[in-house]
């Protein structure tokens, strides 16, 4: 009988063990799910005849070897750090290996021996990474194929709320690991912009909305990491723009870059936090670091943007009313003088609509700035954090896993979207193609959806015979990208493609 370990049974582990479990009912196949928590292993198993719990100390050698020895497929959903236990010992008991995390180098030291031990070590097979690099690249070997030259890529995606569970200002709720949610960004993020190399501190990467349409719905993105690092992955050398991005609510945006300022990301700030309140620990937190101060500083920008703003509206409405007394002209058009003498014609309406639209914003984000903090808990004199000594991170992080955690019968969201510029016969096109899906409720999200599902479909390709390649790979190859991609499209997780000439 064919078995198939995996490491982990949390979140996004969750249809993964169901889509095995319908596998390995099919097959004859043994699941076995490993997890420190034997009670959620248990759970996500829920008596499946194919099904086994289990549960050890992944850190223990013989226990690990032991049950490795005796599968034909390793899957981890372990922490990153983790993984390299597992890949030992996976190289020691020649068993393949699949991760949805990134290449480290000290798995990426293992590829000589992965090699020549004849093994599929196949990661990134996850959402981002993981989809997002087999649907990129079956676009761009279209493109190829045809004789394109690649210049302009673009790569977007995130996990975010569906809209009829839309309820809290942050416009946001918490699919996947929140310590991740909380560290995003931090390194910084390097990406090309017209040729050049553009490499953006932490603070700046939420300094300014970027927003991007994606059937029919606006989103702001801000760069990942290291986007150059797939430049050579992708073969795009003639490309002068690239960058891989995490999409969020344009009002995210903004009070991140708040809690940024105000230093609540911060992993270098203590707290005692035991038998207090999260009113309690934010305010010694905010009275360290001048919230008063800033609060001042911020509302006073704003207010006198906002007055600046409704100055300039008055006096457009005052400019219409002085040409509609004057003349028997259209009131929406009248013909102005510019700075070189020439007559030009002003469209007022439009004036005065981006006028009142910018003075709405304002007014949006100052009253956006107080009701974001305290939706976290700024005034929460109730809830206690509990947590011991905890870094302001942490405190951050308990505060999101309480106040934007997904209520039960929450449905998720996951969108992606892939823009791509490309030359042809010396005409430029451009490409988008979009993956816009929700979750079932808040256990089968769309998170652990495309998470988890090209994971399982990679493991039953390879006990099928069906994925010959081997060695240490992320799946940016045919033989991987087309079945899966293919069986992912059966389950409804589907691209749509629109074209267009420049």
């Amino acid at each position: 009988m064919k078995q198939i370990l995996l490491f982990g049974a949390g979140k996004s582990a969750t249809v993964l063990i169901e889509y095995l479990l319908e596998q390995c009912a099919r097959y004859g196949w043994l699941l076995v799910v490993v997890d420190a928590q034997l009670s959620l292993a248990a759970s996500k198993i829920n008596g499946h005849p194919s099904g086994e719990a289990v549960s050890f100390d992944i850190l223990d050698v013989d226990s690990r070897t032991a049950r490795i020895r005796h599968a034909d497929v390793v899957i981890s959903m372990l922490p990153p750090s983790l993984h390299i236990q597992v890949a030992q010992t996976c190289l020691q008991e020649g068993k393949h290996l699949l991760t949805a995390s990134y290449i480290d180098t000290q798995l990426e030291a293992l590829r000589p021996t992965i090699e020549e031990k004849g093994l599929l070590f196949l990661c990134e097979m996850g959402l981002d990474p993981g989809i997002d690099h087999m649907s990129a690249m079956k676009l761009l070997n279209d493109i190829k194929a045809l004789g394109g030259k690649v210049t302009r890529f673009y790569s977007h995606c995130g996990g975010l709320v569906a809209p009829g569970n839309d309820d809290n200002p942050w416009h946001y709720k918490i699919s996947w690991n929140p310590r991740n949610v909380v560290h995003a960004g931090k390194e910084g993020a390097l990406f090309l912009k017209g040729g050049k190399k553009i490499q953006l501190p932490y603070a700046d990467l939420f300094s300014e909305r970027r927003p991007v349409e994606i059937q029919d719905q606006t989103y702001c993105w801000y760069p990942n990491r290291d986007s150059l690092h797939y430049l050579d992955i992708y073969g795009l050398p003639h490309c002068r723009d690239f960058v891989r991005t995490t999409l969020r609510h344009p009002d995210f945006i903004y009070g991140w870059k708040n809690l940024v300022d105000l230093q609540l990301t911060s992993t270098a700030t203590f707290y005692e936090s035991d038998g207090r309140t999260l009113a309690s620990v934010f305010k010694e937190h905010m009275d360290r670091f001048q919230f008063s101060s800033w609060l001042e500083q911020k509302l006073k920008s704003q207010l006198e943007g906002s007055q600046e703003l409704l100055r300039s509206l008055m006096e457009l409405v005052e400019l219409e009313n002085e040409s509609n007394r004057a003349s028997k002209q259209e009131p929406e058009e009248m013909l102005l003088v510019d700075e070189k003498g020439d007559l030009r014609e002003v469209d007022l309406d439009g004036l005065k609509y981006n006028a009142a639209a910018s003075l709405a914003f304002r007014m949006h984000e100052s009253k956006l700035t107080l009701q974001q903090l305290f939706y976290l808990g700024l005034n929460d004199d109730l809830t206690l954090v509990n947590k011991g000594r905890c870094s302001a991170a942490e405190l951050l992080q308990f505060a999101l896993e309480q106040k934007l955690a997904l209520k039960p019968g929450d449905r998720d969201l996951v969108v992606m979207l892939h823009q791509i510029a490309y030359e042809l016969d010396g005409r430029s096109y451009q490409v988008e193609s979009s993956l816009v899906l929700e979750g079932e409720d808040d256990s089968r999200t769309a998170m652990a959806t495309t998470v988890g599902l090209p994971l399982g479909i990679a493991a039953v390709l390879l006990l099928q015979n069906k994925l010959p390649v081997r060695g240490l790979h992320i799946p940016i190859l045919p033989g991987i990208f087309n079945p899966v991609l293919e069986a992912l499209e059966q389950k409804g997780i589907c691209f749509v493609e629109q074209e267009k000439t420049l």
